[in-house]
């Protein structure tokens, strides 16, 4: 039996950090959180806009960069360009302030997914994964192409370590494909974004719902596996990403980029960040090459 569609959502386009648009999946009025993910966002910028020096605690962000590119720092030395089809999952822990800017001439375009941390890995020293496009498993099967950016599918398998269980998967079902049906554990919560195209998801008959680009799909519990198939007569591929995780059933109290389990924790999180504490000892003074090239 599939999952069947429970609510649909439209992708409305805002204003996000400094000059940059983005379509807000989860992290919205309407789902303000799917346990345990806190935000999907799907961005876009040019140079200068972008997301410069900011912190963050608590949680995991995952920047999946689809068109252009996107330069990278943060106060422990840490740095690159993300570029297409490339990944980095970046867990904050007890504390990371970095920037996020457009890299060079082309518009650059992804998604970003923030992954509630664990009480107990919340303090964890920050760390990164960082995988180029090529080191992301891909399979093709009956016309359906997946990439595995966690978990597994068509036997493939991410070499992502997910603290918290997930399953993300950047899929293309090209027109006339058969029928592709992805295993999730029942327990976990599940969710779709249709990045372009059209497709039909969810049980197959009346209970199908199409979907279409940028519209948020919310899967319910009632199987152990989500069914994608093309729309008949369709022109044009459909690419989408499956995201699903096993619930941590934790509290959560969040103030913008600190996410704890108590607003004493949450508190702390501020405090530490003020006086430059507890992982963010490297805070006060840093500045990224977004600052540092404004005052040359």
């Amino acid at each position: 039996m599939s999952r069947r569609v429970s609510q649909k959502l439209p992708g409305i386009e805002q204003d996000e950090g400094v000059g940059a648009r983005v379509r807000r999946s989860i992290g919205r009025p309407e789902v303000a959180r799917l346990d345990p993910f806190l935000l999907l966002d799907e961005f876009r910028g040019s140079a200068p806009a972008g997301f410069p020096d900011h912190p963050h605690r608590g949680f995991e962000t995952v920047t999946y960069v689809l068109e252009g590119a996107v330069r990278h720092e943060d106060f422990l030395g840490n740095q690159g360009v993300i570029r297409p089809g490339d990944l980095q999952w970046m867990t904050a822990g007890r504390g990371i302030v970095h920037c996020e800017m457009p890299h060079g001439e082309v518009e650059c375009r992804g998604l970003q997914l923030w992954v509630n941390l664990p009480r107990t890995d919340k303090m964890c020293e920050p760390a990164y994964q960082d995988l180029r496009s090529s080191d992301i498993p891909s399979r093709s099967q009956d016309g359906v192409t997946v990439r595995v950016i966690a978990g597994e599918s068509l036997g493939a398998k991410s070499p992502v370590f997910t603290r918290t269980p997930t399953l993300y998967l950047d899929v293309t079902v090209q027109p006339g494909a058969k029928e592709f049906t992805q295993p999730v554990p029942q327990d976990w919560n599940a969710f779709i974004f249709v990045l372009s195209g059209r497709a039909e998801f969810g049980s197959s008959g009346a209970g199908a719902v199409i979907g279409e680009a940028h519209e948020t799909l919310l899967l319910d519990r009632s199987g152990p596996a989500v069914r994608v198939a093309p729309v008949t007569g369709a022109a044009a591929a459909c690419r989408f990403v499956l995201i699903a995780g096993r619930p941590l059933g934790e509290p959560v109290e969040q103030w913008g980029p600190f996410v704890m389990c108590s607003k004493a924790e949450l508190l702390q999180a501020k405090e530490d960040y003020r006086n430059g504490r507890n992982g963010f000892e490297r805070a006060p003074g840093w500045a990224s090459f977004v600052v540092r090239e404004q005052a040359d």
